[in-house]
């Protein structure tokens, strides 16, 4: 008899990535992956695992309820998985405020107090809202649970979450909140797997894909992050500017006569490695090219990651390990080097050819500092959230 299954959504800014798991008493154990790209015109749905994979475009249209989208890859991924196992569904939420610090069961109320932190999220939190929104439209009986990026920087001392702004803007909730928890959640634990004498101590993880930041574990346990009040904040990345003068916002508001709306498609759709480069958002195409302009968007990237890492190991009191991880920390040897080549002054010392063969531990044996690159795997996260949360719905 084949158990009950579980959905995970994780919705970014362009893409929504799907997860099909088995409820084994071992924990979820995924059967499938897809993804949605909201990129492309029309559509397209991407699934499967193994050599069982779909490619397909989507006839529905993206509009503000995705009732007609999720109908129909139902309906497409219904034809290769069996979805009418499927007992209940997690999705990823970007900012949970200081209302959520762990995975909360959906319902009327809940669904409006995230809605309530739109504000702090706008490029995130209304894709979620309308993922959970259209699940309960398409499938109203199945229990959903939400799983918060905010929430594994919970730990953070009240001294690294404060802005030196005026006190009553602290109390309103202009503060350092951290993104990509579920992420460091999940590197947490495998690197306690891998080398457990490390994950004990001084850890520095960077999350680098298009949307990038870094975080100070002690002992499994965020203590500082790059990433602010928004995902605006920390490093470059791939569209983003990362940490900015506020005088700058001043000046294009002010004498630059920027309207808002200008500024924030500038800071979030313009910037980063894309606005260095003027070619491409893409670390891959930008390490390709001969372009000195290229050269310089990888060289500030790489720049900025490192001095965020000295950054947080002076929160940590010291620094025993470095794990490189999502897109382009697993899959990109040059940047990574060019980050451990700037931390040669802390003791890391870098094996190339480990690097070039995106092995698991990359430091020689000699390094003071222990480098991995690790991927990561944030909808195994909510899934094990949603279990946690839904528990017994599902039997």
């Amino acid at each position: 008899m084949s158990r009950k299954t579980l959905l995970t959504f994780n919705a970014g800014s362009s893409t929504v990535k799907i997860g099909l798991f088995e409820l084994d008493v071992a924990g979820p154990a995924r059967i499938a992956r897809g993804v949605i790209d909201f990129r492309h015109d029309p559509l397209t749905l991407r699934a499967g695992e193994g050599e069982q994979r779909i490619e397909t475009t989507l006839e529905a249209r993206p509009d503000e309820d995705l009732s007609d989208i999720l109908s129909e890859t139902f309906a497409i991924l219904g034809r290769n998985f069996d979805l009418g196992k499927v007992a209940l569904v997690g999705h990823r939420v970007v900012h949970g405020g200081d209302r959520f610090d762990g995975p909360v069961r959906l319902d009327a109320e809940t669904i409006a107090a995230i809605d309530a932190l739109t504000a702090l999220a706008p490029l995130h939190q209304p894709q979620s809202l309308r993922l959970i929104r259209a699940i309960g439209s398409v499938l109203p009986d199945l229990p959903q649970a939400a799983s918060f990026d905010t929430a594994f920087h919970r730990t953070n001392d009240a001294l690294v979450r404060r802005f030196a702004i005026p006190r009553a803007l602290h109390e309103h909730g202009i503060k350092r909140y951290g993104f990509h928890g579920l992420s460091y959640k999940f590197i947490a634990g495998e690197l306690t797997r891998l080398a457990p004498e490390r994950a004990s101590g001084r850890v520095v993880v960077a999350h680098l894909g298009s949307g990038a930041s870094l975080c100070g574990l002690n002992e499994g346990t965020s203590r500082d992050t790059s990433m602010g009040f928004s995902t605006l904040d920390g490093i470059p990345m791939a569209t983003r500017c990362g940490a900015l003068d506020p005088g700058v916002l001043l000046h294009l508001l002010g004498p630059g006569e920027r309207t808002l709306r200008d500024v924030e498609d500038l800071l979030y759709h313009k910037s980063g490695l894309l606005g260095v480069s003027g070619i491409s958002a893409d670390s891959r195409d930008l390490l390709a090219s001969d372009a000195p302009e290229a050269r310089e968007a990888i060289e500030l990237f790489t720049f900025r990651i490192a001095g965020e890492i000295a950054r947080l190991a002076a929160t940590l009191g010291g620094l025993d390990a470095v794990v490189f991880t999502a897109g382009v920390g697993e899959n990109q040897p040059a940047v990574r080097a060019d980050v451990c080549q700037r931390l040669g002054w802390l003791g890391l010392d870098l094996d190339p050819a480990a690097n070039a063969a995106n092995a698991t531990r990359i430091s020689t044996p000699k390094s003071r500092i222990t480098a991995f690159v690790i991927a990561t795997d944030e909808e195994q996260v909510i899934a094990e959230e949603t279990v946690s949360i839904l528990e017994g719905i599902a039997r």
